[in-house]
């Protein structure tokens, strides 16, 4: 069982050298059983293993080269034009080489030329297929990360009313309303509680989908803060500041709710003064650079509260980040020195129709 997992990489794929030594192999065959009716003759048979040694000298030397190749996102053809460029070389290498140590003389020119188109062709053939494992590699390995985020997405969708809307948002909210019921203000409670209805519409009904305009989630926040603005009054400031170049980014669906939902509930509703909630996004180059910023002080009792490796909210975030964005985002948690708590995220900038690079593999 520890030998067969060796054989294979974490993703379950073949390691490059069990497929080089599964391939040379059958080469190796081929050739011996080519060689049967001269079997007897040992200068066929070094002629014959010479070649295979170069050959496959060569080929491992071109791992390099090819694998740099499909990490720069080349066409089909470009790749075929620059193995080809490539194999040219290496086989008039190996072809020397094999009429030198198989013939133990210095090679004609005709006989250097014959082996040396024949070691050329089997390493364009042996790029090519390296080329189209690689391809198959990266798009199974993008299949998968999509299959993730998609699962992630339909989780969060559903966690929604576990742990962003969860009873403690509830009882509150229902709370104010009954609040404003005893107090006769019947039009406020009334507002209220369709607010709080076209959220949880808003978010059981919604199409599932991996990212969306920035501006859905926006108008998804304005609704929560909305039921949160008629729950606290006067005592919650809410600024929300969108650049208009970032309105069509693409970002992870619920990625901004639970981010705020914490700055309120964590940096304004504890506190009989109140507090502020700033939402900002801007474009910066390439990126897209979104804040989330409450104004609470800050004490070490917040600070272990608004750790994210605790927070469900926030490690959800975070891993789904890490499954649509890998190695392509920033999410940081930082704590003001004025006060406060602020998380950064910086996605790269796509709108719809456009798609992310797939990850390269080390194969």
């Amino acid at each position: 069982m520890v030998a067969e997992l060796k054989l294979r990489d974490a993703s379950g794929f073949p390691r490059f050298w069990t497929l080089q030594a599964a391939g040379w192999g059958c080469v190796s065959l081929s050739a011996l059983i080519a060689d049967l009716p001269s079997i007897r003759d040992a200068h066929t048979l070094q002629y014959s293993g010479a070649f295979l040694i170069w050959t496959f000298a060569a080929s491992c030397l071109l791992r390099f080269a090819c694998r740099s190749l499909t990490r720069r996102g080349l066409s089909w053809v470009a790749l075929e034009l620059w193995a080809f460029c490539w194999c040219m070389p290496a086989g008039l290498a190996s072809g020397y080489l094999t009429v030198l140590t198989g013939l133990g003389h210095q090679p004609d020119l005709y006989g250097w030329i014959e082996r040396s188109i024949q070691c050329a062709f089997i390493l364009f053939v042996w790029c090519s297929l390296y080329f189209s494992i690689k391809m198959w590699q990266q798009a199974t390995h993008e299949r998968e990360r999509l299959l993730r985020a998609e699962a992630e997405t339909r989780d969060a969708k559903l966690s929604a009313l576990r742990y962003q809307l969860n009873p403690h948002f509830l009882f509150n909210s229902l709370n104010a309303v009954s609040t404003l019921v005893v107090e006769g203000n019947s039009p406020g409670a009334t507002r209220m509680l369709a607010q709080i209805g076209d959220l949880l519409r808003t978010i059981l009904d919604g199409e599932t989908k991996l990212e969306i305009p920035l501006h859905a989630e926006i108008a998804l926040i304005e609704q929560y803060l909305a039921i949160e603005q008629t729950r606290l009054g006067s005592r919650l400031h809410t600024e929300v500041s969108i650049s208009s170049e970032t309105l069509d980014a693409l970002v992870p669906n619920m990625l901004l709710q639970p981010l705020v939902e914490n700055a309120v509930r964590h940096g304004v509703a504890p506190f009989i003064e109140g507090g502020e909630v700033r939402v900002h996004a801007r474009l910066q180059g390439s990126n897209v650079h979104i804040t989330v910023r409450n104004s609470g002080p800050v004490s070490s009792r917040l600070v272990q509260q608004h750790n994210p490796a605790a927070g469900i909210g926030l490690s959800n975030t975070t891993e789904r980040l890490k499954t649509l964005y890998p190695g392509n985002h920033r999410f940081a948690l930082e704590w003001l020195p004025v006060g406060g708590c602020q998380v950064s995220i910086e996605l790269p900038f796509r709108r719809n129709g456009t798609n992310g690079e797939a990850p390269p593999c080390a194969f």
